[in-house]
């Protein structure tokens, strides 16, 4: 279809012990935005900076996924042990990407460690890791001996905002598969979803076409009707 928008998501190095590194990124989120009618590009984390403005004028929209941690030295972090996957290639390419995506209004669609990215770029700050700094919260990180659709907790959604519309919905049970959360939201972000225990699991941009962050995994989701609103409202958004 040659109006389908096309959808940045980044794709991060791998290294294997036996083959040459990979860029690589979970197929089920190629898999949500192409049922939601999008087409999904995959941007390799290792293009160079300069070249970004050229490619979010060229790009619809842009999801930023799941990974691994973001570096403490971004939001002045705690060292802390629990502390893992930092990808200093990623942090660059994603933290200089955010500032031009949101200024030049394309749809924005934050997922997990997207998030939490999402925070930091815009001035916020993170719990390096749950169980440590918040002792009487849930369990988060079900992973990596759980299935990732395994509906973990409740999350509650603010009503009138823009998610609450999406999804129809101001409660849902979701997956839940990350050991870092949202501690200071940035002062650009409205934070419109928490978990049981008062941990953000939702943030959204006030004024903006699209530009929503979920802390759970809705491509882990495809049969459930309000994951699919989500990705089906997004790609709409970078059709428009």
């Amino acid at each position: 279809m040659p109006d389908q928008p096309l959808i940045a998501l980044i794709a991060t190095r791998q290294t294997h012990p036996k083959r040459a590194p990979t860029y690589e990124i979970p197929q089920a989120y190629l898999d949500a935005i192409l049922t939601a009618g999008g087409l999904p590009i995959l941007l390799p984390a290792s293009l160079p900076l300069a070249a970004l403005p050229r490619l979010v004028a060229n790009f619809d929209g842009f999801v930023l996924s799941g990974g691994g941690d973001v570096d403490l030295m971004h939001y002045g972090g705690r060292a802390n042990a629990n502390v893992h996957a930092i990808d200093a290639e990623r942090d660059a390419f994603e933290l200089s990407l955010i500032p031009l995506v949101l200024a030049a209004d394309k749809p924005l669609l934050a997922i997990c460690r997207g998030v939490q990215v999402l925070n930091v770029a815009l001035g916020g700050s993170l719990y390096e890791d749950i169980a440590s700094a918040l002792p009487a919260a849930l369990r988060h990180d079900w992973y990596p001996n759980y299935q990732r659709d395994y509906l973990a907790h409740t999350v509650e959604v603010e009503p009138g905002s823009r998610l609450a519309e999406i999804l129809g919905t101001r409660k849902l049970r979701t997956n839940s598969l990350h050991h870092q959360a949202i501690r200071q939201p940035a002062p650009a972000l409205e934070v419109v979803a928490y978990a049981e225990d008062g941990v953000i699991e939702a943030v959204e941009l006030p004024g903006k076409r699209f530009a929503i962050g979920v802390q759970w995994h809705p491509e882990c989701l495809p049969d459930e009707p309000a994951m699919q609103r989500l990705f089906s409202e997004f790609v709409k958004a970078a059709h428009e």
